[in-house]
């Protein structure tokens, strides 16, 4: 067979980018890991593959803001906001239900700080799950849950290091979320549902690093599921899989039609996932799905100049990679280069 073309494989790669790709499970709930590894080095992460695959993303994201911009935008963007009118009018509710079922399994498990990968003999831990779910039944105790969570997640960083716990934002995010609601405040002009809304963004574009970092540790769960990578190699699937998650992260954080098509494809890809991993998958991703639900129902906060949707990409894309591969270096004495 001969070697395809560089415009085969950018069709291949566009392919790719615009398919409902499985979400990964966590990986380090389901396989080994080491933190302080050293990481694959940035020189060997910028393959051809990476240039092309931000091209990839680039050509998407611009397609998506320009069709955003047309009436055939405008009927997307009105259908959504007709689709979630039902649960943007509960936010609150979803929220307090879903993190209280949340807290409410890692007290059934037991042994659980946050995540399933977070592990703690201390019983107390399990107890304070109990009280922060209970918190959500009435408004004035959401403060006393928030925390409650903030307390878990300070216990993980003083347990497993502030490196690790840097994959899990979301929970403050989820903390701020539940007292600015009690508190009916908000930050400046961001609503509580903005601060949950940055959380799962930031979530998700650090978790893409780790599949340009450290794809080794995803290979033994390839290998037990196939139907995953669509019949690419496992390096060029890692590659792409990061870009899928970093694109659609950074989605969150742009105009409603493009975070409400980015939240509704996440859903989906979480969602499809508890099908391959079952139970842990599904409580370990419960309160990022509740956030994409409620995010993609949202139809405020519209962001101006979305023709510079690629320069803001591409800035977070280097911010991204920078902070994780210094920091990485700086607290474990790695090489970046």
């Amino acid at each position: 067979m001969r070697p395809l073309t560089a415009s085969q494989r950018f069709l291949t790669a566009l392919a790719f980018g615009l398919l409902p790709v499985p979400a990964e499970a966590h990986i380090k709930w389901f396989a080994p890991y080491s933190v302080p590894e050293q990481p694959r080095l940035l020189s060997a992460v910028f393959s051809r593959g990476f240039l092309l695959l931000t091209l990839t993303a680039l050509v998407v994201l611009t397609i998506v803001c320009w069709l955003e911009r047309t009436a055939v935008g405008q009927v997307l963007a009105r259908s959504f906001d007709r689709l979630g009118a039902g649960i943007r009018a509960r936010t609150e509710e979803f929220y307090r239900a879903g993190t209280g079922a949340f807290f409410v399994a890692l007290f059934t498990l037991g042994n659980i700080i946050l995540t399933p990968e977070l592990l703690t003999k201390v019983d107390a831990v399990s107890w304070l799950q109990a009280a922060i779910a209970l918190g959500m039944v009435w408004r004035t105790t959401m403060v006393l849950s928030a925390a409650g969570i903030v307390a878990l997640y300070a216990y993980g960083v003083l347990t497993y290091g502030i490196f690790h716990l840097l994959d899990y934002p979301i929970f403050l995010a989820l903390a701020a979320y539940l007292a600015l609601t009690a508190a009916r405040v908000r930050i400046h002009d961001f609503r509580p549902i903005d601060v949950a809304r940055w959380g799962a963004a930031v979530t998700l574009m650090w978790a893409s690093i780790e599949k340009w970092a450290y794809p080794q540790w995803t290979y033994p769960v390839l290998q037990s599921h196939h139907s995953l990578t669509f019949g690419f190699s496992p390096p060029f699937y890692m590659t792409a899989a990061g870009f899928v998650e970093f694109s659609l992260g950074f989605s969150l954080l742009w105009t409603p039609l493009v975070r409400g098509m980015a939240a509704t494809v996440l859903s989906a890809m979480f969602t499809s996932a508890v099908l391959e991993f079952g139970k842990i998958d599904a409580i370990g991703h419960l309160m990022i799905v509740v956030t994409l639900v409620t995010v993609g129902a949202d139809n405020g906060r519209v962001v101006r100049r979305t023709t510079l949707a690629p320069v803001f990409y591409c800035a977070a894309l280097a911010t991204t990679l920078a902070f994780y591969y210094g920091l990485h270096a700086l607290i474990y004495g790695t090489r970046i280069w």
